[in-house]
């Protein structure tokens, strides 16, 4: 998928930008969330020059719907940089949620001294909330506070404004709409975030994007995609574009004449994809972005 085919919106980005940099002057961490099955491609370019060496924790969301296998090295990668913590979570459910305020706590030890010190024992943290649309910074904040004071849906680009929220753990959390940014420097990257649905689907080609999607799944996971999508016989000599045919006359998408229904089938196959029907998976590869395992 040629990535200038993803059209965002650079204003929105730019926005954005400045209300993180106005927040970061009065925060004394960062929480920045990830989608664990793309775990690389949900990282904003720009947040490690945002957040200006702030200690931040990085929340792997959406775990439950990631391979597994895959996991441990993503935590590992992301925790060796310097001033970070990584956990992986699944915000809906609220697994891995009650490690977050004792993180924060953590990274944010020669703070607390410092106030301590100062005779400021008790001072509440606060902590900026960043990440991509549609990556769960509202159920985050709503699990966390307790209540819903954050407006959450399972789409990019509800948040528009900051807002302040604060918490039973002595955490007030500053949440920011969601950043994504007007470029893409590397293809498998705007493919991942679009087949994750971090981008809006109104945006993109959504043929062109699960044509990617058939791709991933034939490489990576084609036990799951036989399964799922009732596939047999070789397909080693298929096309991604034959299979994607294959799949769609599989599924009884079919058009007036006999032709494969694509729009259909691409819709269900984002769609099985994002709520993990086609299984437990994972888009980013470390060999993908030229990184080698440890």
């Amino acid at each position: 998928m040629p990535t200038d085919i993803i059209q965002w919106y650079p204003g929105h980005m730019a926005k954005t930008g400045r209300l993180i940099r106005e927040n970061l002057k009065s925060v004394d961490a960062v929480i920045e969330i990830r989608d664990a099955r793309i775990p690389l491609s949900s990282k904003n370019p720009d947040i490690d020059k945002l957040t200006r060496g702030r200690p931040r924790l990085v929340l792997l969301n959406k775990s439950d719907l990631c391979d597994r296998s895959e996991l441990p090295f993503w935590l590992g990668h992301i925790t060796a940089a310097k001033n970070v913590m990584c956990l992986a979570v699944d915000c809906k459910t609220g697994e891995g949620i009650g490690s977050i305020p004792g993180k924060i706590k953590e990274l944010c030890a020669e703070k607390l001294a410092s106030y301590e010190s100062k005779g400021m024992r008790g001072r509440r943290l606060r902590v900026l909330v960043l990440g991509i649309p549609n990556v769960g910074k509202s159920t985050l904040i709503n699990r966390l506070a307790g209540r819903a004071k954050a407006k959450a849906e399972d789409r990019p680009g509800v948040t528009r404004d900051t807002q302040i929220v604060s918490t039973g753990y002595g955490i007030d959390l500053v949440d920011t709409p969601g950043i994504l940014w007007p470029a893409f420097d590397k293809r498998v990257t705007a493919e991942n975030l679009a087949i994750s649905g971090a981008i809006k689907d109104e945006v993109t080609d959504t043929e062109t994007v699960a044509l990617a999607l058939v791709n991933r799944l034939r490489r990576r996971y084609e036990g799951l995609l036989r399964e799922r999508y009732r596939i047999e016989g070789d397909i080693a000599d298929l096309s991604d574009y034959d299979l994607f045919c294959k799949i769609a006359r599989s599924r009884g998408f079919m058009m007036k004449g006999g032709e494969p229904d694509l729009n259909r089938c691409s819709a269900s196959l984002l769609f099985d994809l994002r709520n993990g029907k086609t299984g437990r998976i994972t888009l980013d590869f470390p060999e993908d972005f030229g990184i080698a395992r440890t």
